[in-house]
């Protein structure tokens, strides 16, 4: 079975947000990629429209929803982005993800299968 995901956002949701915030939402890894970028905010957003696409995308296939922390956006050594689940729960899914950043918007779309 394939289900899809996609969420959309405004990167100035991302700008001057504190420490706090932001480990609700990312993953040490996450951050320390994130912040390291002088365009954090634009990093920060798209990953958290992929981690919400990746929920809307499980909602209709998994037996629950994943927590923000339990999804992971991390990079290849190419750059291309991809999905690390953290909980065992949602492993024995395969995941395709598409992100995306233009001037004052960041978008994300999912695959799951």
């Amino acid at each position: 079975m394939l289900s899809i995901g996609v969420d959309i956002e405004d990167i100035s949701r991302f700008k001057n947000k504190n420490s706090k915030f932001l480990k609700r939402i990312f993953t040490i890894n996450e951050l320390e990629y994130c912040l390291s970028n002088k365009k954090s905010e634009e990093n920060l957003c798209a990953r958290f429209c992929a981690k919400e696409a990746v929920i809307k995308a499980l909602s209709s296939i998994a037996n629950k929803k994943p927590a923000l922390l339990d999804i992971e956006i991390l990079k290849k050594p190419n750059g291309v982005p991809y999905i690390n689940m953290l909980s065992d729960e949602f492993k024995k899914y395969d995941y395709l993800l598409s992100i995306s950043h233009e001037k004052d918007k960041a978008i994300a779309f999912v695959v799951v299968k």
